[in-house]
Formats: C-alpha cells, sequence, structure tokens
C-alpha cells in the first residue's frame, strides 16, 4: 500500500494552511492550542445563537419590519446605533473597541485635511506673488485670504511633527479593511474607506481581539490591548497637544474658514475633544459612537427584540439600513415588499449645502424630492412613514452664527431667521408633500432630532416603536 504524504511534503496549500510550525516549542504550542479552542467556542456560540434565533422565528409572531432610508450622511446608520444601544446595550458596548480605531480614523482625517489646507495656501501664497500667474479655479471666485500671509514657522513646525499621523492613518486603514476581508488599499485622503456591510467586519475585529487577549489571559472588560506596542493611540497621544495648537489657532480656522471646509458639520468631528480623544487609555462614550463615521456598502440587516415595562414592545424588529448614494438608491425597491415602516431622515441643517454626488443639487432641495418619491410609491401604500427631520443641533448653530436660511430657501420669504421658525417651516412643507402625494391618507408621525443625543433618541425611538407597533397592529386586525 503506497504511504500517504506527510503534511509538510503534500501539496495541498490548506493542509500546509493548518499545520503546526516545524520549529515550534511547548509553549508556542500550548499558546496555540489554547487561542484555537477559544476561537471554537466563540464560533460554536454563534453558530448556537443563530440555531436559537431561527427556531424562535418559526415559532414565534412575524417580525416587525423597519427599513431606515435618507440621502448620504443623512443620519442612517446613527439612527440604527440607537436602536442597537436601546435593545442591547451589553453587546453595544462590547464594540467599544472598533469605535475607539474609527474614531481615531476620524482624528486623523480631519487632521490631514486640516494640513492638507495649509498646504494649498502656502501654494496659492507662493504662486500669486509671481506677476504671471493667474488664479487657480478652485480658489479663483474666492478672495485670497489675508491671513495666508499669516503663516509662520510655528505652522511649519506643527505640520512636520504632525506628518507621523499619517502613518497612522494607513495602518488605521490597513485594519479595518483586514477585518472586512478587503484588500488594504492606500489611505489617501481624498478618498473616504467604506467597508462592505456583509463582510461581518465588525465581528471579525472584536473575534481576533477577543482571540489574542484570552491566549495572551488579559482582561477583556473593554477589549483594548493597552500593552499593544503598535496601538495608533500611542503615536496619537504623542501628538495630541501639536493638534490641539493646530485646531485652536485662529490663522487656521480663517484658512479653512476661507477654503469652506467646515469640519463641525462633517461627520465624525472629535476636534472639540481632541484633550479627551488623544488620551492613552481613552475609550468611546455612547455619545462617542454615536457620533464616530465609517461609510458602508450594501445593505446591513440587523434583528434584535424591544422591551419595555407594559410589554408592549416585546416582539423581534428587523431593520434593514442601506445606502443613501443616489447611485445606490436603485437598490432600495426590492426592500419595500411586507415593510411595516420607514423611518426617513432629512438632515436640515444641510440648506446651504449641495450633494457630493452633483454640486448644482441643493441637498434640502434633493431631501423634499427624496421624500416625494418615498411617500408616493405604490409599493408603500400600506406603509407607516415616519420622519426625522434630522440634524436640529447643527441647524442651530448655523442660524444662531448668522447664515441667513433665505438666501438658500428662497420661498421661506422673510421668515425670521430663528431655529423654530425654519423648523417649524420645513416640517410645514414636508408634511404638504406628504399629504398631497400619499396613494391613501395615512397618519404623518415626525420628529425633530439631533441623532447623536442618545438621550433624546431613546424617547423617540420608544415612541417610534409604539407608534409602528400600534399601526401594525391595528391593520392586522382590520384584514
Amino acid at each position: 500500500m503506497p504511504r500517504l504524504p506527510s503534511a509538510a511534503s503534500t501539496d495541498d496549500p490548506l493542509s500546509l494552511l493548518v499545520a503546526p510550525p516545524p520549529d515550534e516549542d511547548p509553549v508556542a504550542r500550548e499558546a496555540r492550542l489554547r487561542s484555537e479552542m477559544e476561537a471554537r467556542r466563540i464560533s460554536d456560540q454563534i453558530d448556537e445563537e443563530l440555531a436559537q434565533e431561527r427556531l424562535a422565528a418559526r415559532r414565534g409572531p412575524r417580525p416587525i419590519k423597519l427599513l431606515l432610508l435618507g440621502q448620504s450622511e443623512s443620519g442612517k446608520s446613527t439612527t440604527l446605533k440607537n436602536f442597537q444601544l436601546m435593545a442591547s446595550p451589553k453587546a453595544f458596548r462590547t464594540e467599544r473597541v472598533i469605535w475607539r480605531a474609527v474614531i481615531q480614523l476620524n482624528v486623523v482625517r480631519s487632521i490631514h485635511l486640516i494640513l492638507n489646507t495649509i498646504s494649498d495656501a502656502r501654494l496659492l501664497q507662493k504662486t500669486t506673488r509671481s506677476p504671471s500667474h493667474t488664479p487657480s479655479p478652485s480658489y479663483g471666485s474666492r478672495p485670497t485670504s489675508p491671513t495666508v500671509a499669516d503663516l509662520t514657522s510655528e505652522h511649519a513646525r506643527l505640520q512636520l511633527s504632525l506628518s507621523p499621523l499619517v502613518r497612522v492613518e494607513e495602518a488605521l486603514v490597513r485594519k479595518l479593511q483586514l477585518s472586512a476581508g478587503q484588500p488594504a488599499l492606500d489611505a489617501g485622503v481624498a478618498k473616504e474607506v467604506a467597508l462592505n456591510s456583509t463582510s461581518g467586519w465588525k465581528g471579525n475585529f472584536v473575534g481576533r481581539v477577543l482571540a489574542r487577549r484570552s491566549g495572551e489571559g488579559g482582561d477583556e472588560d473593554d477589549g483594548i490591548d493597552w500593552d499593544d506596542p503598535n496601538d495608533p493611540g500611542r503615536v496619537i497621544n504623542a501628538c495630541g497637544e501639536d493638534m490641539m495648537r493646530l485646531w485652536e489657532d485662529p490663522v487656521v480656522r480663517e484658512l479653512l474658514d476661507r477654503a469652506g471646509v467646515r469640519l463641525r458639520e462633517m461627520s465624525g468631528f472629535f476636534l472639540d475633544d481632541l484633550d479627551r480623544v488623544t488620551s492613552l487609555r481613552y475609550v468611546p462614550t455612547d455619545d462617542d459612537i454615536m457620533r464616530a463615521r465609517i461609510k458602508t456598502l450594501g445593505v446591513s440587516e440587523h434583528r434584535f427584540k424591544l422591551s419595555s415595562s407594559s410589554n408592549v414592545l416585546s416582539r423581534d424588529w428587523v431593520i434593514f439600513d442601506v445606502g443613501g448614494h443616489r447611485s445606490l438608491r436603485a437598490a432600495w425597491v426590492p426592500y419595500f415588499d411586507d415593510m411595516n415602516a420607514i423611518i426617513f431622515l432629512a438632515p436640515i441643517s444641510c440648506f446651504d449645502q449641495t450633494l457630493e454626488e452633483d454640486e448644482k443639487v441643493n441637498r434640502l432641495e434633493d431631501s423634499v424630492l427624496l421624500w416625494r418619491s418615498i411617500v408616493s410609491n405604490r409599493l408603500l401604500t400600506k406603509t407607516n412613514m415616519v420622519l426625522f427631520l434630522n440634524k436640529c443641533d447643527i441647524l442651530k448653530e448655523k442660524l444662531g452664527a448668522g447664515v441667513p436660511f433665505a438666501k438658500y430657501i428662497t420661498s421661506y420669504g422673510k421668515r425670521p431667521n430663528t431655529f423654530d421658525a425654519t423648523s417649524s417651516y420645513l416640517k410645514r412643507k414636508f408634511q404638504a408633500t406628504f399629504v398631497d402625494h400619499s396613494p391613501e391618507p395615512r397618519p404623518f408621525f415626525c420628529h425633530l432630532t439631533s441623532v447623536t443625543d442618545t438621550k433624546q433618541m431613546s424617547h423617540i425611538l420608544l415612541d417610534v416603536s409604539e407608534f409602528v407597533l400600534r399601526e401594525n397592529l391595528s391593520r392586522s386586525a382590520l384584514v
């Protein structure tokens, strides 16, 4: 009988992959076996939970299906996080290690954007000194900032001292992409990181950390390996004071304003919290996690059970989060079938902004048109609609700073430039669109929201959930 080839001599690449290292000593072997056992335990536990969920789904009532819609960066993912925090606070908090990495990426990308703005200003300063120079189209429409000349050697020093953050950015992007099973790409500031929502990237990220920490006998309370010499937080902490100096510098603020870079209005803004988020042992709060920004592609599905003191909400819920980019909206239609309710998010602070996809289209106008197309869709005739007029906190700041609402929304006329007046006007406008274009009468359910505010959202989502369930039971009774 011919001899079977050994693991070391076989041509089967899988056998070679799983074979132990040929020079493995007893201590390394014990650590490897312990890590493999922990990985198997986690995998078996996940399989058991999935089997229990399938069994419960067959035995119990049909889950309530909820779809989150709205343009890109309208607050859909943050609304989903609020649902997760309300339904499973313990599970939500096990993801802190993930969101710590995302927040670190948000911070270094914001700093990167500031440094690029300074570099552009220096280049403009240099080229405008030449008599034959013609201003670049990107700057030609703006007056040259008088503060460009005020850039000093201190700004040059800050640019140099913060240059290590570029490497940190690349390392964070690579770690997140590998968790999503994606090839690691260069982290250029102009290219937003996007992860596939169906890849299980969060579970992969946490699983790797827990398996490593268990194998090392570490404390798993927060899931963060504080002894990791490659922890990006070490470099971020070392650069913390210079990052604060950069962000608080009045010349830099003026340059950003002149360049139209509105960091405070961008998702994932943490520069006002640098003293806290750059600390060596920084752990994200619930509110931090709500504000963290990572772009996901595809449709993500989340199942959980909500409960209340009255047990009215003790039902299984399925929430679908879909991409809001214009190119992704065609993928919404297959999810319209048999949907109990839709939460539509319209960011009303963006009245003075245009779409990233089309700079000729006002973002608020796009939200109104998108809302009309949803409420008028006959596939959704029996679907309850919930409207979130979102980002009210940013709208208040803009109006308080004197940004004129009527300049961009001319139909507003000479009404007061206050939050109460503008929000009431927009609520009436969206309600009129809803009444005029719904195929049949439905209740109009609207909230003014700031979805990053966890306290406010806990009350709103409970109210929304009771409304959706009540309407669903009412419709079921009529069938």
